[in-house]
């Protein structure tokens, strides 16, 4: 009992972090909406981890979460509901991956020289690609798979590494969810002209 009540905020996170992961999979809009809700909850949790780099990207999800409901519900096509999954133009590829390197380098220097963060290159390395898949989920573009997959392989061994052994077991179940949904969306994709 004594371990459940020094985990409970973990285990509900972990909970709450399961829903969300099927509902991205299966590419449904309310995914923002629990996504907003974890992100409340996270930001306790990392706090009390020391993964000051992980607070500010959970307030930086609660704000992508709002973005991602508006621009998924605005963004429909005549044809459905919701915006469609379409693939990535090629022209966003080399702009992402700049942006993905100035951020890694930003947050890496503010976690090395203004924390006592543990693990800032790979804390930074994280957060820097978990904003650009944010923006990708938020085009509702198929690759984002691709580079959730790898952020989900390096957070199981970040999250493990630092005791946190619900959220490793929580991101190891991710990156096979993630390998799975990288397939889904791809069926489901609606080429854009």
């Amino acid at each position: 009992m004594q371990f459940f009540s020094e985990n409970w905020l973990e285990l509900l996170t972990t909970f709450v972090g399961l829903i969300y992961i099927i509902l991205e999979y299966r590419a449904h809009i309310s995914l923002w909406l629990v996504g907003v809700l974890m992100s409340s909850l996270n930001i306790f949790l990392y706090w009390s981890k020391g993964l000051y780099a992980d607070v500010v990207m959970s307030a930086y999800y609660i704000v992508a979460g709002v973005y991602g409901y508006v621009v998924w519900k605005m963004g429909k096509s005549k044809s459905s509901e919701e915006m469609p999954i379409s693939r990535m133009p090629r022209k966003y590829i080399l702009p992402s991956a700049a942006a993905f390197l100035i951020l890694w380098w930003a947050i890496y220097y503010a976690l090395s020289r203004f924390t006592d963060c543990t693990v800032p290159s790979s804390d930074a390395m994280l957060n820097a690609m978990t904003i650009v898949a944010m923006w990708l989920l938020t085009r509702k573009y198929v690759e984002v798979w691709l580079v959730w997959i790898v952020v989900e392989a390096i957070s199981f061994a970040l999250y493990s590494y630092m005791g946190l052994v619900f959220y490793g077991a929580l991101y190891a179940i991710y990156f096979v969810i993630a390998i799975m949904a990288y397939f889904n969306w791809k069926k489901m994709c609606v080429e854009r002209k």
